[in-house]
């Protein structure tokens, strides 16, 4: 898809600014969750932790991706409103004005969501909008008094579904069962359908949302091309063994969900959260950003061997905090771990803008294989 020239970079560098401050901010509000000795904050950041980084960092990387790709100004709206109600929350909690942006944010992305389909109608993007739908069910229940707890299955919704779009359209280049894209929408429909009921049922809806995930994984597992490009070199094999590690970790989610009931505090809450949020989305983070970054920032973010440093990091600290800390009880293992979970995440960070700043030539656009084969 063609990137209009009608988006200047100077319009997208604050939103991404504003993505940053919430991933911050939300890192920072881990530590004081994880009772590391950080100077405490007038506000309780503790409290808007989950919703800063979903909807404050993720959400508008992907809100600003995407309107970039519809290349009309409107959509910015979307990156601005989740950047800015990142802020808002960070800066009063989770009141009432901070809510509501992100709500807005959410609604904005369906208008793109829908202004894509009107150009190109695909499964992928179908998928894409009900990641949009499960961030506005999410916001809209919080804005209703649900906890933050409660709406964490639709704050996946709105994960899960988005990246699983974007995965699909590579796949179709590794799709041999007609049935595949069919197969697909079921399992996506089963997420939604466990989201939905758990509203309602939680016990009952949390079983069919679990395994929901854990079919869409199985789908991905199948035909993500990213089995194959794992044996591949450089840029390719980085992106596959990131989505691979990636793909284990919604599995042990989707198993924590569909076998024990609603996730709602404690340490498979812990578990099931990170798994999710750190251990897959973060993981797609790290392994797209040198693809996205230039898209969106017009600037190049080089492949580097440097940049499986903070993958690895990542995944092994995530692995020592759910098994020795969550699973086995070792709280200072755990607390441990965590440091070191946001550590990697700011290695990345740190890495990116190394790797930014070593070139000074406008970005090209990635080569069309390894987009397509990634």
């Amino acid at each position: 898809m063609s990137r209009p020239a009608g988006i200047a970079v100077r319009w997208r560098l604050p939103l991404l600014a504003a993505g940053a401050a919430s991933l911050l901010t939300g890192l920072y509000a881990g530590l004081l969750l994880l009772g590391a000795r950080v100077p405490a904050p007038a506000v309780a950041l503790e409290q808007v932790h989950g919703p800063v980084m979903v909807f404050g960092f993720v959400g508008t990387l992907i809100a600003l991706e995407r309107a970039v790709a519809l290349g009309v100004r409107w959509a910015l709206l979307a990156p601005a409103c989740s950047g800015l109600g990142g802020l808002v929350l960070v800066a009063t909690g989770p009141t009432l004005a901070g809510k509501t942006l992100a709500m807005a944010a959410s609604v904005v992305l369906l208008g793109i969501y829908r202004a894509l389909w009107r150009r190109q109608p695909s499964a992928g993007l179908l998928a894409q909008g009900c990641g949009a739908f499960g961030w506005y069910a999410a916001t809209l229940l919080w804005l209703a008094g649900y906890a933050v707890a409660e709406i964490v299955p639709w704050m996946a919704v709105f994960v899960v579904a988005t990246i699983a779009g974007e995965r699909l359209e590579p796949a179709h280049i590794a799709l041999r069962d007609r049935n595949a894209e069919r197969w697909f929408l079921v399992a996506l429909a089963a997420v939604l359908g466990g989201a939905t009921a758990g509203t309602l049922w939680p016990a009952a809806g949390a079983h069919l949302f679990g395994a929901g995930v854990l079919a869409v994984t199985a789908w991905l597992a199948v035909f993500d091309v990213a089995r194959r490009t794992v044996r591949a070199e450089g840029l390719p094999r980085y992106i596959a063994a990131g989505l691979l590690a990636g793909y284990g970790w919604l599995a042990l989610a989707g198993l924590l969900w569909a076998g024990a009931g609603p996730v709602l505090g404690g340490p498979r809450y812990d578990a099931t959260l990170h798994a999710l949020f750190l251990g897959f989305v973060m993981s797609m983070i790290f392994v797209h950003a040198p693809v996205i970054f230039p898209a969106v920032l017009r600037r190049p973010l080089p492949y580097h061997r440097a940049l499986y440093v903070p993958l690895a990091l990542l995944h092994a600290s995530l692995l020592v905090r759910v098994v020795l800390g969550d699973a086995a009880g070792l709280e200072p293992v755990w607390r441990v771990a965590g440091v070191v979970n946001v550590a990697a995440v700011l290695a990345f960070a740190a890495c990116a803008v190394a790797l930014c700043l070593r070139r000074r030539t406008p970005a090209r656009t990635a080569p069309q294989a390894v987009v397509a084969l990634s």
